[in-house]
Formats: C-alpha cells, structure tokens, sequence
C-alpha cells in the first residue's frame, strides 16, 4: 500500500424517508468536494492545507450542517464549531462558539499557526478572528428558511430534531409521532448527528484530520459537541487520520478519534480493524460513524447509524461516494 488517499463526510445518521433530489445534491456535493481533494494531492498539496481546503468548501454551501446552513440554537441563532489537527507534529487547533465567521475550520487552523494556544471559544474566539482579518458576516448569513421551519417543529415536539433536509411537510407529524429515544439518558423525539469533516493522508505519508458542524438542532446555546473536542471528533498522528460524526455525547465518553489511533499503537491492528473495534466496542450504545486514513494509503469509511454521507478515494484508483 502507498500513496495518497482522502475521504470526505456530510454527517451519520440519515433519515430513511431522506427525498431522492436531497439524496443525489448530497452526492453530488460530496463528489465535488473528494474532486477538489484530489486534485490538491495530485498538485502536492501537503495533507492539512488538503483538509482545510476541503471543509471550507463543505462549509460554504448550506446543504450539510456547518458554517452556512448551520443548525441552530433555542434562541435561533447559529453556533458553530471547528478543529484541525497536522499528524506530522500533532499540532492542533479547535473553536466553539462561533457566531460571525464565515469559515470556522480556518479559524482553527489560525489558532493552531498563530496563536500560542489549541482551543479558542466564544468571545474569544471572535476577538481572536478580527485580530488575524478573517472573513466575518452577519450570524443572518448562516440561517436557512428550511432550518427556521426545522427550529419550529423541534419546539413543538419538544426534541432536538434529526434530519433537517427533509421537506418540512413531509416531517411535522413523525417528529412528534415517533416513540423517545435517548441521548446522554435524556428522552428526545429525533436525533440530529450532523457534521462535516474530512481526512487526508498525502504522498509524503503526513496525515491530518479536519472537522465542523453547527452542533445540534434546538441545541442548548453554550453547548459543545465532539467535533472540536480533539481526540474525540478529530485526531491525526503519524500513523492515522480520524473525523467523526453522529452522536457527539457518545463520541466524547469514548474518545473515539483517539481511541482508532491507540489501537493502531498499542495493538498493532491495522487502520481497518482498529475502527471496526472501535465503532463495536467504544460507543456506549450511541449512533455515529467516522472516516480514517492511515500513513500507508489505506482509507476506510465506518458507522452504525442507518446510513452515512461519505466519499472516499485513493491514488490507486479505489474510490466511493455512498450514503447507506
């Protein structure tokens, strides 16, 4: 095994009533993002400006939740998180809290490059966005009509709410309908594990992870996931490359991210038995997946969720773009 080698996710935990149109802009979406990803390895891009890259874009357009198309809080505003980590030197950076800036994985980058700290958040965060010039727009920017109408119908079912690219005509009733599950041992009505992320393993063999989501519909203002958390969301040493998505409690009780890497250190398994043992073994019953590349060129796509937005490929040709 050798050489390059990408994957990309839009976030576990799809709705199965998931329209076809929602279902092939997703592929689409995806298709487009491994595309840029793999001609910035092609081009030598080195493997962390490679995922910056590439979650910008998923970033910039509203169809998954991040930056743009973000869910949003009880009160209706946006709050978005973000974390990059370099597997070269595991070097880090994150920020929560987010409210103005249009691209938070940059901001994490900023905070990794250009400050003496790894995890920047809130007031601070922003402060920290002016003083380095990045892209800052009004919180309205990030608002979707679809997510307004999705806020509404969390409200009434009292619930943090899953899937917000089902037409909202389509889910006022099942969002109320449908019988509790649980999360963090808290009864909700639907689930929303949203993310975007992606990983990278380049020529060279450096790995880097990058991940962001706008956390959870109807979510509690100050709450804080696992994908800005590193070694629960995102991880990267020199052996491996990991982002995760779905339930972000359960993410942080098994360190999921790390826990792939340490498998891979301390067992000696290789990249796909160790996130095989991890999705069987770590996640306390939770709902999640996640993507990892290893400094050998192998790629793998893993969750235990009904479905995962994912595309992966491989400079010996392998690719895939799937979503069950």
């Amino acid at each position: 095994m050798g050489g390059w080698a990408i994957a990309v996710h839009g976030g576990a935990g799809v709705d199965p009533n998931l329209p076809k149109d929602r279902q092939e802009q997703a592929t689409r979406l995806l298709t487009r993002c491994l595309q840029i990803g793999i001609s910035a390895l092609r081009s030598s891009l080195p493997a962390i400006d490679v995922v910056e890259l590439v979650v910008r874009e998923l970033e910039t357009d509203p169809f998954f939740n991040s930056g743009r198309g973000s869910a949003l809080t009880e009160k209706g505003t946006v709050e978005m998180e973000a974390s990059i980590m370099d597997g070269a030197d595991r070097r880090c950076g994150a920020v929560s809290g987010v409210t103005t800036v249009k691209n938070p994985v940059s901001l994490a980058r900023l905070v990794m490059d250009k400050s003496p700290h790894s995890y920047l958040a809130f007031s601070g965060a922003e402060e920290f966005a002016k003083q380095m010039g990045v892209e800052m727009v009004e919180n309205d920017y990030f608002i979707t009509s679809d997510n307004v109408g999705m806020l509404k119908l969390a409200k009434e079912a009292n619930s943090i709410l899953f899937d917000y690219r089902i037409p909202l005509e389509s889910c006022g009733a099942a969002a109320v309908e449908n019988p509790p599950l649980h999360m963090n041992g808290l009864p909700i009505s639907v689930y929303a594990p949203e993310t975007v992320g992606c990983v990278v393993v380049d020529s060279q063999g450096h790995c880097a992870a990058a991940t962001s989501t706008g956390g959870l519909m109807n979510k509690m203002v100050g709450r804080i996931g696992d994908s800005p958390l590193i070694g629960s969301g995102t991880y990267a040493c020199d052996i491996c490359a990991v982002s995760c998505t779905g339930e972000g409690e359960a993410i942080i009780r098994g360190t999921l991210a790390r826990d792939v890497a340490a498998v891979m250190e301390y067992k000696g398994l290789d990249l796909q038995e160790a996130v095989d043992f991890v999705i069987g073994k770590r996640l306390d019953k939770g709902k999640a997946g996640l993507i990892a590349v290893s400094s050998k060129g192998e790629v793998t796509c893993r969750f235990n969720s009904v479905g995962m937005f994912r595309a992966c490929a491989a400079e010996d040709g392998y690719m895939e773009v799937g979503i069950w």
